[in-house]
C-alpha cells in the first residue's frame, strides 16, 4: 500500500533527476530531502540496505553539491562532463565488486532481509553512480541505468509499486541523461 511518504518522495525523486539531467545545482537539495523519505519507506519494507543507502545518499548529496558549486579563490575549476579512463573504469569494477558481496554478507548477518544480495547489488551500484555523478563522469547514467532496471524488479518483489514506477521513470531518465550528457560533451569538444 502507498504511503503519503513514498507519493512525496516519488515526486521529489522525479524532479531530482531532471535536474540532474539538466546538471542544475537544485538535483543535490532534492536528493537529501527524497532520501529521508525514502529511508523510512525502505525501512519499514525490510530494504535495509536501500534504507541504509539513503541515509549514504544524504551525505554523498551534500558532497555533489559542495562539489558543484565550488567557487572561489581555492576552488578548482567548475566541474564538466567528462568521461572515465581505463583505470576509472577499473576502480569502478573493482568497488562494485567489493561492495556487493560486503553489503550482501553485512545484510545476512544483522538484519532479517529475505533478500541480501539483491538488496545488496543496486546498494553498491548506487553509491558507485553517485560518486561518478558528484564528478560529473557521464559514464553515472550507465551504471544508473543496471541500479534501476535491478531496482524495479527488487521492488515489484517488495509490492512498492509506486517505487516500480518511479524507478522504471529512473531507467528512461538514465538513458535521456545519458544521451543528454553525450551531447553537451560532444558540443563541449567540438
Amino acid at each position: 500500500m502507498m504511503s503519503v511518504t513514498e507519493v512525496i518522495g516519488f515526486v521529489l525523486g522525479l524532479t531530482m533527476v531532471l535536474c540532474s539531467i539538466r546538471e542544475l545545482h537544485w538535483s543535490w537539495p532534492l536528493a537529501i530531502l527524497s532520501a529521508l523519505l525514502y529511508f523510512f519507506v525502505f525501512k519499514d519494507s525490510l530494504l535495509y540496505g536501500e534504507a541504509g543507502l539513503q541515509l549514504v545518499f544524504i551525505a554523498l548529496a551534500l558532497w555533489g553539491w559542495w562539489q558543484w558549486l565550488r567557487q572561489g579563490e581555492d576552488a578548482q575549476p567548475a566541474l564538466v562532463i567528462h568521461r572515465l579512463t581505463v583505470r576509472g573504469w577499473w576502480g569502478v569494477l573493482i568497488a562494485s565488486a567489493v561492495l556487493w558481496p560486503t553489503l550482501a554478507l553485512l545484510l545476512q548477518r544483522f538484519t532479517d532481509s529475505d533478500v541480501a544480495w539483491w538488496d545488496a547489488l543496486p546498494t553498491a551500484l548506487s553509491l558507485v553512480g553517485q560518486a561518478l555523478l558528484g564528478r560529473k563522469y557521464i559514464e553515472n547514467w550507465l551504471v544508473w541505468l543496471v541500479v534501476n532496471t535491478i531496482s524495479v524488479a527488487l521492488f515489484a518483489h517488495k509490492g512498492l509499486w509506486l517505487t516500480c514506477v518511479l524507478y522504471g521513470l529512473f531507467t528512461l531518465m538514465s538513458v535521456w541523461g545519458w544521451r543528454e550528457w553525450q551531447a553537451r560533451l560532444k558540443a563541449a569538444q567540438a
